[in-house]
């Protein structure tokens, strides 16, 4: 089963079981609503399988409580860990539309043949995704790549590859 992350889990949240999240899916009100089920990944370990009791969004976040824990001292150890959904439950997008975990790790090269790196992590920053390469080099900081037509010229995720064409003063490398 390919696991697809929904949400991360930063925090308990009052005494009655629940857990603060920060939402890690465009499609919060199918996965967070009432009755679904959701797996409870930490390291790589399943925890639990649960069913969402209460879902509320708060200052940002949302606050979950669960139907099988009432007690923060059950969920305590849930910090730091994810909620997952199967991969199957994806929704099919639009031709040119990727989830997340489809362009974190792909490798980065240019229109030129320069291998940059690979993708580590997308920040969200309003008008367009911001792609966070990981240089090869490691003297290297790491490349910020704007999710842009100009630059992302092709997405190839059979071949693990991502094509861009640099503009001027995009990555400054200290050559």
């Amino acid at each position: 089963m390919k696991e697809v992350r929904i949400a991360r889990i930063v925090n308990t949240f009052g005494v009655r079981g629940q857990i603060k999240v920060i939402s890690e899916t465009d499609f919060e009100e199918e996965r967070f609503k009432v009755g679904q089920k959701v797996s409870v990944v930490k390291d790589d370990q399943l925890l639990d399988e649960v069913t969402i009791a209460s879902s509320q969004l708060h200052k940002g976040t949302y606050i979950m409580g669960f139907e099988e824990y009432h007690n923060i001292n059950q969920i305590e150890h849930f910090k730091g860990g994810w909620l997952v959904i199967d991969g199957k439950e994806q929704q099919a997008l639009p031709e040119d539309e990727f989830y997340q975990h489809q362009i974190v790790g792909l490798d980065v090269v240019t229109t030129e043949g320069k291998d940059l790196g690979t993708i580590k992590e997308i920040l969200s920053l309003g008008s367009n995704d911001v792609w966070v390469v990981k240089r090869r080099e490691a003297k290297k900081k790491d490349a910020l790549i704007p999710y842009i037509e100009d630059v992302v010229k092709e997405v190839d995720l059979t071949k693990g590859e991502v094509l861009v064409e640099l503009m001027e003063g995009l990555i400054d490398d200290e050559d």
